[in-house]
């Protein structure tokens, strides 16, 4: 047997108990969660950052590098419950359309943190100050997400059927600052936690597409396409678009290592941009999301969109 035969294998094996290992943390530290929410009313009542304070905490590392492990270093996250719905949930718009030029309000299931629907700062009525949501009787959570924000931001107030449940609540506008430390947090346990994801993007051509998706894609992101696959050590990528792309999409590009945390991101603002290159094996994800100005049918809103990604070697010769 060949060097390279053996090392696949290995790699493969060594990817299938990652596999494992992920799941099961996955179970337990989430219902962990759960309870945690359950009883923690207080906690429940406020909206949930995810900014420096809350990283701090090794167990909240822990939920979000299980549960949401391909960090959104582009929008400001907040999250909100559970809490019980009788028949409706009322959404504060005009907090959310001053805080930012594009946002997404998911609305999940608990515990099961199902998508149920949302609300998309592209498709509300501008004129109205309120938006209310008609739900069954049940448990919910929501997931806002703010892109582009402004410098004077807020979360935005909710009522429960017809009540007033939170109330707006002012947020710094550098709360993402923490993600350019993030990375110290890496360690073998990170590691061993994503070690799959790397090798299953590697051989994406003999697993079916749908498990990848599931794997690596964040949850309940109706209003953005995705672009995404491994990177190997010192390998840059390169985006282009067309002109028409760059104006009517905003498009993110963010950098993992193997650990799946943050390692370099931004905002294509050019028709062609390079990342630096990686310094140890991971992967990418480019996240698309159209503008208000784009024209054109809820079902061809990125039919549009010309984008083309070259990933690079980085020889000698360029880095010298």
């Amino acid at each position: 047997m060949k060097k390279y035969d053996r090392w696949v294998i290995a790699d493969v094996l060594l990817a299938l108990f990652s596999f494992i290992f992920n799941k099961l943390l996955k179970f337990v530290i989430g219902n962990v969660y759960i309870i945690y929410l359950i009883f923690n009313q207080k906690k429940v009542k406020q909206w949930r950052l995810i900014e420096q304070n809350l990283v701090k905490s090794a167990l909240n590392r822990a939920v979000l590098i299980t549960k949401a492990p391909r960090w959104n270093t582009h929008a400001i996250i907040g999250t909100l419950g559970p809490f019980s719905v009788q028949e409706s949930i009322s959404f504060d718009l005009k907090s959310a359309s001053n805080s930012a030029q594009s946002w997404i309000a998911i609305i999940y299931s608990f515990p099961g943190y199902k998508t149920i629907t949302s609300l998309e700062s592209t498709k509300i009525d501008v004129d109205k100050d309120w938006e209310s949501i008609t739900l069954k009787p049940g448990k919910y959570t929501i997931g806002l997400r703010y892109y582009n924000w402004s410098d004077s931001l807020s979360l935005p107030a909710i009522k429960v059927d017809g009540a007033e449940f939170v109330n707006s609540q002012s947020i710094s506008p550098k709360t993402n600052q923490f993600y350019h430390k993030l990375i110290k947090y890496k360690n073998w346990f990170y590691l061993w936690l994503h070690y799959y994801m790397y090798t299953i993007l590697r051989w994406r051509k003999y697993i079916p597409e749908s498990f990848i998706t599931k794997e690596y894609l964040p949850v309940g992101a109706t209003d953005t396409k995705f672009f995404y696959d491994y990177l190997d050590e010192n390998q840059t990528l390169q985006v282009e678009v067309d002109e028409f792309s760059l104006a009517n999409y905003d498009i993110y590009i963010t950098l993992y290592d193997r650990c799946s945390l943050p390692v370099t991101w931004f905002q294509l603002k050019e028709l062609k941009q390079i990342s630096e290159p990686l310094d140890n094996k991971g992967y990418y994800l480019i996240r698309v999301r159209y503008k208000s100005s784009l024209e054109a049918k809820s079902d061809q809103l990125f039919a549009q969109l010309k984008l083309r990604i070259l990933v690079e070697e980085l020889t000698d010769k360029k880095q010298g």
